[in-house]
C-alpha cells in the first residue's frame, strides 16, 4: 500500500508508453490537427487536474476507503464476506457509478458545459484520456470519495479499480484498431477503441451511446449500446471543427463561453 503511487504511475507510464507507440506505428485514423501543439495542451490540462485533486483531495478516494475501514463506515464494512468477492462486487459497483456518472455529465446542461471540453477534442488518441476540465475532475473525485464511504471499500479494490480505469482509458481512447474478429469479441466485456470513438463522433445521437470507459455490460443492459457509426465518421463537436480546441486558454474556458 506504502508503494501505491509509484505502482500507479508505473502502470500509467508502461501503458501511455504502449498505446502511443501502437498509434505511432499503425494509427486506426490520420490525425486532423495532429500531436502538436495538441498533445501539449491535454497534457497541460492533466497536470492542472493532479494540482487541484491533489490541493483538494490529498487523499483521494484510496484514502477515503482507508479512513472508512478505520472509522467502520460503508457497506462492506459491516458485513464480512471474503475479501476477494468484496473486491470484485465494488470494482464492479465501481465501474456503473462512474459509467453512470459519465451518462448524466451528457444529460444535465450544466455538466454538458464541463464535460464538452473532453469531447471538443478533435483527433481522439491516447491524450484525451487525460483531456478533462478541472472542475470536471474535481466533482468527479467528491463523487467517487463519496461512493467510497457509502461502500465501506477495500482501499485495495479503490487502488486496483483506479488502476483498471486509467488503463483503460487511455486503451479505448488510443488511435487504434484491433482485428476485427479479436475486436468483435472483446467488446462483450470491455470498452475497444472502436466502440468508444463512436461516443467522440459529432453526431449527437452517436455521443449519446457508448458510455463505458471499463466494462461494455452497462451500456448493453441500458439501451445505449451501439454497435457501429452511421456513416463516416467525423469526431469532435459539429460547432468546433478549428483549431481552437488545441489551444489552452480556450480549452480551460470553453466551459463558460455563451454557446
Amino acid at each position: 500500500m506504502s508503494n501505491e503511487p509509484l505502482i500507479r504511475l508505473a502502470v500509467f507510464a508502461g501503458v501511455f508508453c504502449l498505446m502511443a507507440g501502437w498509434e505511432a506505428l499503425r494509427p486506426a485514423r490520420a490525425l486532423a490537427l495532429g500531436r502538436w501543439p495538441r498533445w501539449g495542451v491535454n497534457w497541460a490540462v492533466a497536470a492542472l487536474d493532479a494540482a487541484l485533486v491533489r490541493l483538494l483531495f490529498p487523499a483521494a478516494a484510496a484514502g477515503a476507503a482507508w479512513d472508512a475501514q478505520a472509522m467502520g463506515w460503508g457497506l462492506f464494512n459491516a458485513l464480512d464476506w471474503a475479501p476477494w468477492l468484496e473486491a470484485l462486487i465494488c470494482i464492479a459497483a465501481l465501474d456503473f457509478a462512474i459509467w453512470f456518472q459519465h451518462l448524466l455529465s451528457h444529460k444535465i446542461p450544466i455538466l454538458w458545459r464541463v464535460h464538452r471540453v473532453h469531447h471538443a477534442d478533435r483527433d481522439v488518441d491516447v491524450t484525451t484520456a487525460i483531456r478533462f476540465h478541472p472542475i470536471e475532475i474535481a466533482l468527479s473525485m467528491l463523487f467517487k470519495i463519496g461512493l467510497v464511504y457509502a461502500l465501506g471499500a477495500p482501499a485495495l479494490a479503490v487502488i486496483l479499480f483506479e488502476i483498471l480505469l486509467n488503463g483503460c482509458a487511455m486503451f479505448n481512447h488510443a488511435n487504434i484498431s484491433l482485428p476485427a474478429r479479436i475486436e468483435a469479441a472483446l467488446r462483450w466485456v470491455l470498452v475497444t477503441p472502436d466502440m468508444h470513438r463512436i461516443h467522440h463522433s459529432v453526431r449527437r445521437e452517436e455521443t449519446d451511446s457508448n458510455y463505458g470507459f471499463n466494462l461494455s455490460w452497462w451500456d448493453r443492459l441500458f439501451g445505449t449500446y451501439r454497435a457501429r457509426a452511421r456513416g463516416a465518421l467525423r469526431l469532435g463537436l459539429p460547432d468546433w471543427q478549428t483549431r481552437d480546441p488545441a489551444r489552452l486558454g480556450w480549452t480551460l474556458l470553453f466551459p463558460f463561453l455563451r454557446r
